[in-house]
């Protein structure tokens, strides 16, 4: 089988680097991007000097503040990130058919191979990239190259906020080695709490140990953590303007009802369901949707974000709680429930800032892992969570 070869592009810090072309003011400075008159308000995206000032995604503006007094707070405006996103597109679909672009924080991965005849070395062609993006759009997007998704992904990570890197076929695991854990793609910040409680910080520590090994703490997702650690990823580069990948799931209740604990159970199911679902894939859910269908045919469709991405199941019972509860407006019997987990990602590594939050997770991941465990070995039925029951 041919090697493949992926060119990973990533504009660091994409939300900023868009708001310093609009403005240039703003790049000899600290910038916070966050909704600053909501009472709420979290951090959108930051620039590499507020990051290293301690800021970081999802961190309450107040708080980030304390960390870098002398930022400058903006408005995030998602319609111009979408258009500098479909400019960045436009200047790579010339170069190969399959080129995925997994969120609209400015990543693109790009299969090139066999395009070596047409345009050089993949190296040649993701500099001529970054040559063209920065001439076009004032972007300086770091590059990697590398032969799957995983890996290129990592490579650019290690070289932020500016630079480049080749991974060499059959080089991934020595690649990946050294370095610590939360680069990794796919290990969700539970997997870091349990993975430093066995102090292995390293993925070369955790590429040692075997399937079944790890199988005694992670359960059915050993071996998902194994590949990734060995930078083992098979996942294709979607060609471009194709649809991105969904998880679903359904459920008919026997009798139409508004009982509360009956569509909340039938609501953790379909969780449960396409949590599994996500975790064998690799992935994590950026955003929850329900439909509801009523008994008289009406149907509601409702939205919630997950933020960070998840694929812990009650983590996104939560989010499909709140989504639930605003499309639950009317007094009429429930007949069908759907959920839809879209803008799928890989899993943020991200530890927790918080110890309290570090052993709320801690709980959750164990939890979870533990059904997880039972449900490889005796079956999907052999355990059930007590909410489920009364649907």
């Amino acid at each position: 089988m041919k090697e493949r070869s992926i060119i990973h592009i990533n504009v660091a810090d994409f939300a900023v680097a868009v708001e310093r072309v609009v403005d240039s003011r703003l790049r000899d400075w600290p910038v916070v991007i966050a909704p600053e008159g909501a009472a709420r308000a979290t951090v959108y995206d930051m620039s590499e000097e507020a990051y290293q000032s301690g800021v970081r995604k999802q961190m309450a503006l107040r708080r980030a503040l304390r960390y870098c007094p002398d930022a400058l707070v903006i408005p995030p405006h998602p319609d111009r990130y979408e258009r500098a996103m479909a400019g960045l597109l436009k200047h790579t679909l010339p170069y190969s058919p399959l080129i995925e672009m997994t969120d609209h924080n400015g990543h693109l991965f790009i299969d090139a191979t066999g395009t070596g005849r047409l345009f050089g070395p993949p190296p040649d062609l993701a500099t001529r990239i970054r040559r063209t993006v920065r001439s076009a759009m004032g972007f300086d997007p770091v590059w990697s190259v590398a032969a799957n998704k995983l890996v290129a992904k990592v490579a650019t990570r290690i070289v932020k906020p500016n630079g480049d890197y080749i991974v060499r076929p059959g080089e991934e695991t020595g690649f990946l080695a050294p370095l610590p854990v939360h680069l990794i793609p796919g290990i969700e910040p539970d997997d870091l709490q349990q993975l430093r409680d066995f102090n292995l910080v390293r993925a070369g520590q955790v590429s040692r140990l075997s399937p079944d090994q790890l199988a005694v703490a992670f359960g059915k997702r050993s071996r998902t953590l194994h590949e990734a650690v060995r930078g083992i990823d098979p996942s294709p580069v979607l060609p471009a303007g194709q649809k991105q990948p969904q998880v679903s799931a359904g459920h008919s209740f026997g009798n139409d009802t508004n009982d509360t604990a009956v569509v909340n159970g039938g609501l953790y199911r379909l969780v449960e369901q396409a949590g599994a679902d996500l975790r064998r894939r690799r992935l994590a859910a950026r955003r929850v949707a329900i439909t509801l269908d009523y008994s008289d045919g009406g149907r509601i469709i409702r939205q919630a974000a997950v933020r960070p991405a998840t694929a812990n199941d009650l983590r996104l019972f939560a989010a499909a709680r709140q989504a639930l509860s605003r499309a639950w407006s009317r007094r009429v019997r429930v007949r069908n429930l759907q959920l839809l987990c879209d803008r799928l990602t890989y899993p943020p590594a991200q530890r927790r800032l918080f110890a309290e939050d570090q052993e709320k997770h801690r709980r959750n991941r164990n939890l979870i892992a533990a059904l997880d465990a039972v449900r490889h070995r005796f079956g999907a039925n052999a355990i059930q969570v007590g909410r489920t029951l009364a649907a």
